[in-house]
């Protein structure tokens, strides 16, 4: 997959056309990417003899083909794998070429 968590990204398609965020969680096995304050779901909580019942707002998952990687200058953009001078392997847009920093951290 070739968006990572920590990325910048806008969606392309689906009620939150156009909304940007950061990415908060990846999962490669479904293809799906959880941005944070975006594909926001409303579940209901029942309630139980220890606790009121309630409402929660969460973000849902979004299929990663619809959201796209911003670059620096906040243009959405493809992302390519390719090898460096140094021969390690790097994320770049394929717009511009440049190479995405690895500035996210894993948690």
């Amino acid at each position: 997959m070739r968006i990572k968590v920590g990325d910048e990204i806008v969606v392309i398609s689906g009620k939150d056309n156009g909304k940007k965020g950061i990415v908060t969680k990846v999962n490669s096995s479904k293809n799906t990417v959880v941005v944070k304050d975006v594909n926001m779901v409303t579940k209901h909580i029942k309630k139980t003899s220890e606790q009121a019942g309630e409402r929660v707002t969460k973000e849902a998952p979004l299929s990663a083909s619809n959201v796209m990687i911003l670059d620096d200058k906040g243009n959405a953009s493809r992302v390519k794998y390719s090898l460096s001078k140094d021969g390690k392997k790097v994320r770049e847009f394929v717009t511009t070429g440049k190479v995405i920093s690895e500035n996210f951290t894993k948690s």
